[in-house]
């Protein structure tokens, strides 16, 4: 085996001069990868948090939707993600078992390659601020920008000052869900990194939550004894911001905000997938279907009873669609839905961290 070069967090999709972890391994190696985890999480005290056998597998959206709340917790992540993906007026037909299997696979890799650099960790804490949740996510976000190339799609990336609820954002669903990141062009934004991160740390058990704030999403790690976010979307590497941070950016919430829309709080697996079905209403609406669109609000905020945007939705949409009161939807007040538009974290002050050194 080659000698372990140094580990650094860089741009991710970018051409940074931060040096890259080489990586040539024998297949057979990899594929025993899996028989570290159990040691791996161990070391670090973090609990497996899935179980064989617990998982739910709905195969089409009609299905997942029929699930009572409850049982959404045995529903994987990114399955409920791509199910929400599919259908007329969205992308064409997805490969769900081949995206699922695209990312256990990844999360193998990342695996690995945690525990052939745990030595990094163990002979210098401090490097990985104390954290052994830190030291997982910046292997888990090293692995999937340098070995398979994920990075924010260039064509989407905009300032705060720019989001306009009209500007095409959510015309391509590939770049707003997962199967754009497992796909050939590796490439999505902050509606569907966050989601990535989180479906593959969970594959390894690590204690994730998605998380909203104004016009973006990003990851909370919450266990273990542990408790901080990371920006899954950054051009300068893996960061970790306090709470606060996402009150003032990349929107400012007004008073109020914060509690009629849920941000700032862990996600629950019904509250993750309304994120998705509104994601899903936006895309309709953009392709014409306004009907579709204000069907997946309105499950969205049945779903998601705390998140007031998505109740205005569906209820806008309802009044534009009803002839008899077209006239005076013209000239009536519509909710702002620029909110709903994530945005690429390129304003953001956020220093490269480097991890280690040889």
């Amino acid at each position: 085996m080659q000698n372990v070069k140094p580990i650094r967090a860089r741009t991710v999709g970018s051409a940074g001069s931060a040096e890259r972890v080489r990586r040539k391994r024998a297949a057979p190696l990899l594929l025993l990868g899996g028989l570290f985890l159990a040691a791996v999480l161990a070391a670090f005290g973090i609990p497996l948090i899935r179980r064989a056998g617990a998982e739910s597998s709905p195969a089409a959206l009609a299905e997942l939707l029929k699930q009572p709340p409850e049982d959404l917790t045995k529903v994987p992540i990114a399955r409920m993600n791509l199910l929400c993906a599919s259908g007329p007026g969205m992308a064409e037909k997805t490969a769900l078992k081949e995206c699922l299997a695209t990312i256990s696979l990844w999360a193998q890799r990342v695996q690995f390659e945690t525990d052939r650099h745990r030595y990094r960790y163990d002979r210098n804490p401090a490097q990985f601020e104390n954290s052994p949740g830190f030291f997982c996510m910046l292997m888990l976000a090293v692995v999937l920008a340098e070995d398979y190339g994920i990075h924010y799609a260039d064509s989407r990336k905009s300032e705060p000052a720019a989001a306009a609820a009209s500007d095409g954002f959510f015309s391509n669903p590939r770049d707003v869900f997962l199967h754009g990141l497992l796909g050939p062009a590796r490439q999505g934004t902050c509606s569907s990194l966050p989601v990535l991160y989180v479906a593959v740390g969970r594959e390894l058990g690590y204690p994730l939550k998605l998380v909203t704030t104004k016009a973006h999403l990003f990851v909370r790690w919450d266990g273990a004894g542990e408790r901080f976010n990371v920006e899954a979307a950054g051009v300068h590497g893996l960061n970790r911001f306090a709470d606060d941070y996402y009150r003032h950016w990349p929107f400012e919430l007004r008073p109020g905000e914060e509690a009629a829309e849920g941000y700032l709080k862990s996600l629950s697996p019904p509250e993750e997938l309304a994120v998705f079905l509104s994601i899903r209403a936006m895309c309709l609406r953009e392709s014409g279907r306004l009907a579709d669109a204000a069907e997946a609000f309105a499950t969205a905020a049945r779903l998601s009873p705390g998140t007031r945007s998505y109740r205005l939705m569906a209820g806008a949409l309802r009044h534009k669609l009803a002839p008899t009161r077209a006239a005076a939807s013209s000239g009536s007040a519509q909710p702002d839905t620029s909110h709903l538009k994530p945005v690429a974290p390129q304003s953001a002050p956020q220093p490269e961290i480097a991890t280690t050194t040889p």
